[in-house]
């Protein structure tokens, strides 16, 4: 039998760190004026990278080490500290953020341990934040190419959204481990021709001082490009493209390619069931609708927010009809985008997952009510405006309410100022305000960044700002339930 008794060890442990006496080491961060101290054995024995710093530090005359880290701010370095000599982490009231940049000074302090366990925790815990703030997580990640669980995680929303990466403004700073990673993927959603156009937009951009055209090219600039892509390259599928996209795509940069696979590729354009000596990756797997289930199994509802009988009502609107179609005549598919539940009630993931998806139907579910409000964009969503918001002008939107629960009848609102129809929110915005549709409907929050917990989504109850009439009588403000985006497909 073993006895343990690790909290009161713990214990002793951060009271002897936190005792001023005895201590061999003095730790400045980036507040120089407040240093920390420590012992020399406990540290070289917790963490191998302050074993190796204090080899490379000689004592001063009263047998004390130095070792400063100006890049890590007291707060986080006194929570590794207590780590270091308690075994001890709390992170009750802590902002996402924080634990973040926690993980990552851990890594560098070599606590594996930790790390490992902050990056499970911020996957199985907040990954609402991690989706809202994508950008930051998917470089700095693929930058320090340790944390795997983070990489997976983050490659799994990419595969299914690539133009979160492929479409981003500084698509070209992203570091060429994270771009071999989505490569290497079978389920990229992406067409083929188009990955290579990614590959080869990137390739240029690390090298600033190639021609624009590639007609000026010579032999050394083609050289330059195929070692800077000499990662990437190995996973195009060339095989699974057609002869029309290989002579406009492949063609030009024949030259990047070694010669025995551009003899390949021109073989199997001309005799597919030839063999060739070259390697042969499978197609990325499309994602297709799966097949119906079989009778005794129920079917998952398109929708946890409206009806067949709702779609039918929005179809209607979208054609002008008079007549409500019925829901066996509905001529528009309702592809889900977006589904708060499941991908998160940030206004970010709105701009993240919806930025140019065009015809869509927003819909949320009011909390405490039977409420159902929504809006109909024919437009391309963008979340590309770098300084001000901006107008789109369309005379095909409207807004609306449905007739649900002790809500008797539907209200259709259609846009009558067409250039205030649509607001395409700047990206400084983008962490606040979702889809607005004028001034009459929007979503919004101002504190937690997150729809369902601020009550900031608006619908106007007196007379309608940019369209026709107001589709609530009042209050003005509400928070939701759940809300959903559809992509409208004629069927």
């Amino acid at each position: 039998m073993t006895l343990k008794f690790y909290d009161k060890l713990s214990q002793n442990f951060i009271e002897l760190l936190e005792d001023k006496d005895d201590y061999d080491v003095i730790i400045k961060v980036e507040d120089k004026e407040k240093p920390f101290t420590a012992h020399s054995n406990i540290l070289k024995y917790r963490s191998s990278y302050f074993r190796r710093e204090l080899e490379k530090i000689h004592p001063n005359e009263n047998n004390i080490r130095t070792i400063t880290e100006s890049s890590i701010s007291p707060q986080i370095f006194e929570i590794i500290l207590k780590y270091i000599y308690g075994g001890v982490v709390n992170l009750e009231n802590t902002e996402t953020r924080f634990i973040f940049d926690l993980m990552l000074a851990t890594n560098e302090f070599e606590l594996g341990e930790l790390t490992f366990k902050l990056e499970t925790y911020l996957i199985d815990t907040k990954a609402s934040w991690l989706k809202t703030h994508f950008s930051l997580v998917y470089r700095t990640i693929f930058s320090k190419n340790i944390f795997k669980k983070l990489e997976n995680f983050c490659n799994d929303i990419v595969v299914k959204y690539p133009n979160l990466i492929f479409d981003a403004d500084d698509f070209t700073s992203l570091p060429e481990s994270a771009l071999v990673s989505l490569l290497k993927r079978d389920d990229l959603q992406m067409k083929e021709v188009n990955i290579w156009d990614f590959v080869i937009k990137w390739g240029i951009s690390q090298n600033p001082d190639l021609p624009a055209n590639i007609g000026k090219f010579t032999q050394e600039n083609f050289l330059t490009l195929k070692s800077t892509l000499q990662q990437c390259l190995p996973y195009i599928r060339y095989f699974h493209l057609s002869a029309d996209e290989v002579r406009d795509s492949i063609g030009p940069y024949e030259k990047i390619l070694d010669k025995q696979l551009w003899n390949d590729i021109d073989q199997n354009l001309l005799s597919p069931d030839q063999p060739v000596k070259s390697i042969i990756l499978p197609e990325r797997s499309v994602l297709v609708a799966k097949l119906p289930p079989r009778a005794e199994e129920p079917k998952e509802p398109f929708s946890t927010i409206i009806s067949k009988v709702h779609a039918a009502e929005i179809s209607t609107w979208i054609d002008r009809k008079e007549t409500i179609y019925s829901t066996t005549n509905i001529p528009y598919k309702f592809e889900l985008i977006l589904r708060g539940s499941k991908d998160g009630f940030s206004p970010q993931i709105f701009w993240n997952i919806c930025h140019s998806r065009a015809n869509t139907v927003v819909v949320a579910k009011v909390k405490g009510t039977d409420e159902i409000f929504g809006g109909y964009n024919p437009l391309a969503w963008d979340n590309s405006n770098t300084i001000d918001s901006k107008w789109m002008e369309t005379k095909d939107s409207f807004i609306f309410s449905l007739k649900n629960g002790n809500i008797p009848n539907s209200i259709l609102s259609r846009v009558k100022f067409f250039g205030l129809a649509i607001l395409n929110i700047s990206k400084n915005d983008q962490n606040k305000h979702g889809p607005h549709f004028g001034h009459d409907f929007y979503m919004r929050s101002f504190k937690s960044n997150n729809f369902a917990l601020d009550n900031d989504c608006y619908c106007s109850h007196f007379n309608g700002c940019y369209y026709e009439k107001p589709i609530r009588t009042s209050p003005d403000s509400f928070s939701i339930v759940n809300y959903e985006v559809f992509k409208i497909v004629k069927e």
